[in-house]
């Protein structure tokens, strides 16, 4: 089978694709043909070294792909042969809170990811695709789609609470349609005269563009009477916390996720003591919640916003193109 590898040296370009053996699920794993993986920033860091330097040569990477089980190993009873299953970005996360075990099963960073032909699965490591959905909008899913997900329960959504989410990424379009979908008023970010028209295609009641308008925790204040809202899908780390905290209500939420603006910085947390605001990490999430998040998907038929799709030859430029940023929603890689 084909397979891209990180070996040693970091880069788009140092990015190898090499032959090797299909391997074979051993007892409680699944062997899966991967149709479809998607990108996330953190591939991007992933592959260019600028996640961690200590990983597991050769490592695949990627955390998000969908597939169909083409063989199962001993004593598995959860999936059989045909099934279309998602694999969730850790692969021992069942439910409950995250412990310092979870992140030793990370996809694409501790352990192999989904930039193959195919990948072997934990038997609770993955998840059903929902029937509506196509191999190449599953593959959008185990990341994006669950951190979003997650940030929104972890805040408390509610019908009728105001979002705010930034920019075009698959984190923030899939916090949009969820909260969208509860009944929720979405705030959207955005440096991009262009995307500004496409997030109010998507459901965006207010765009709010951070270029024109550097200081928009002041606009978000205004267009919810000087109140705030209630949540922030908070991805550009520590360039945009503060104005985050501005924007949030009294007792407000803060998702927090992101590093678009650089993992260091400075920031004065009196606002959020003054304010009550609850700032919490989000890693992801559980397999429970990745179900949990489907039976949403498969009531409101809601699709994945895909941007473009690249053949599993170009892998290369597909993170190229992600790094550029002209994406609006995901970026896929088609695998044959």
């Amino acid at each position: 089978m084909k397979r891209y590898v990180i070996d040693g040296e970091f880069g788009i370009d140092a990015l190898k694709l090499v032959e090797s053996d299909i391997p074979q699920p051993g007892p409680g794993e699944l062997l899966v043909k991967i149709k479809a993986a998607s990108l996330n920033y953190r591939d991007f860091l992933m592959v260019t070294g600028n996640y961690t330097r200590n990983l597991p040569f050769p490592l695949v990477p990627l955390s998000d792909g969908a597939g169909q089980v083409v063989a199962v190993g001993g004593g598995v009873t959860r999936w059989k042969e045909g099934d279309r299953v998602m694999g969730c970005f850790f692969q021992e996360w069942p439910a409950g809170r995250i412990t310092p075990q979870v992140p030793k099963s990370a996809l694409g960073g501790a352990i192999n990811g989904v930039l193959a032909e195919y990948a072997l699965f934990r038997e609770e490591g993955v998840v059903s695709l929902p029937d509506h959905l196509s191999f190449e909008e599953g593959a959008t899913l185990p990341c994006a789609g669950v951190t979003a997900w997650n940030c929104l329960q972890k805040g408390g959504l509610t019908c009728g609470d105001t979002v705010l989410t930034m920019g075009t990424g698959g984190v923030s379009l899939f916090g949009l349609q969820f909260a969208k979908a509860a009944g929720a008023r979405v705030i959207a970010t955005t440096g991009s005269v262009a995307k500004e028209e496409r997030l109010r295609e998507l459901g965006a009641s207010e765009v709010i563009n951070y270029k024109s308008s550097p200081d928009w925790e002041k606009q978000v204040l205004k267009l919810t009477g000087g109140v705030g809202v209630d949540i922030v899908i908070e991805v550009g780390g520590a360039g945009t916390l503060l104005q985050s905290i501005k924007s949030c209500r009294m007792g407000g939420n803060i998702s927090l996720i992101g590093v678009l603006t650089g993992q260091r910085g400075e920031m004065n947390p009196f606002p959020a003591v003054m304010k009550g605001v609850s700032i919490h990490g989000i890693y992801v999430g559980s397999r429970e919640m990745f179900e949990d998040m489907n039976r949403t998907l498969s009531l409101h038929r809601i699709h994945p916003v895909i941007d473009r799709i690249f053949p599993f030859d170009q892998a290369r430029e597909a993170l190229q193109y992600l790094e550029s940023g002209a994406h609006v929603g995901k970026v896929v890689i088609n695998i044959p």
